[in-house]
Formats: structure tokens, sequence, C-alpha cells
């Protein structure tokens, strides 16, 4: 039996590292434990990269060891990523102006993920976007794919 694909946004880095937000920060490390242990098969974008990358330092810093601290594949920005998008802007999964937000939604939907790993519950963990992403999927004969917060991964999926 495979592993699950989980594909991690910016997001769920960002709170590998924020004090400010104790409870998402305990959770993200917890996952990051499951993650270190291999209990799934990791993805991560061109898209995830570069966004970590424009952190500033130290968190950057951070941040890169946390990602060197896990196995993952990471997945390149193609057309067919761009075109995905463009077919979930059209059916107005999200704006114009979350163009990145829907990029890793299709890098994640075309990399063959079972989940988008998420703490963005404006534009990824929401019941609009889950079912607008999922409807456009079926249209174009694509899978599912389900959105989750780090905290829904750790009671088990």
């Amino acid at each position: 039996m495979r592993k699950l694909r989980l594909y991690l946004d910016t997001s769920v880095f960002g709170c590998l590292d924020q004090p400010d937000s104790p409870e998402r920060m305990t959770d993200t490390l917890k996952l990051w434990e499951m993650l270190q242990q291999k209990k799934y098969e990791v993805i991560l974008s061109d898209l995830t990269y570069e966004e970590v990358m424009q952190c500033d330092m130290p968190k950057k810093a951070t941040l890169i060891k946390y990602m060197a601290s896990i196995d993952y594949l990471r997945v390149p920005i193609t057309s067919q990523q761009n075109e995905l998008s463009q077919k979930y802007l059209q059916h107005k999964v999200l704006s114009q102006a979350d163009w990145a937000d829907l990029l890793h939604i299709a890098c994640s939907v075309l990399a063959d993920c079972d989940y988008v790993v998420s703490w963005n519950f404006k534009h990824f963990v929401n019941i609009k976007t889950i079912s607008r992403v999922n409807s456009v999927n079926l249209l174009f004969g694509l899978h599912e794919v389900k959105i989750v917060s780090p905290t829904m991964l750790l009671w088990g999926i």
C-alpha cells in the first residue's frame, strides 16, 4: 500500500517558527515529527520553495533547516499547472489576486497528492474552496484532493 501524498503549502513552514501562534506551532512541529518518520510522502513545489526563500533571516535559515530534515519530492511549475490554475480561476475557485494559491492547488493535484496541508483558512482550508476545487477536478477528469490543516492530520487519516 502506498503512503499518502501530502502537499505542503508555505503556511505550514511559516508555523514551524511562529511563537506568537503557539497552538499552530505545536501542531506543526508534531506533524514535522511524523514527516521525519516518513509516515507520508511529501511533495513541495518550486513555488513553496521560492516563498520560503523570500522569508527574512533568521527565520529563513530556520525554515531551510526544517526543510532539510525531511524527505520530499520537489515538483517544478509547468504549463500544465498554469493551465489548471487558469481553469480554477475561470470557475471562480479564487480570484486573480490569489493566483499563487491557485497554483499551489494545481501543483498538488497534478502531483497526485491526496492532501493539501495548509494553515490558510481564508483561501485553502474552507468548504467553499474545497468544493469548488473538487468540482473543477471532476469536470476535467482529475482526482479529488482533500485540503486540511496540520491539526487534522494529527488525529489520523
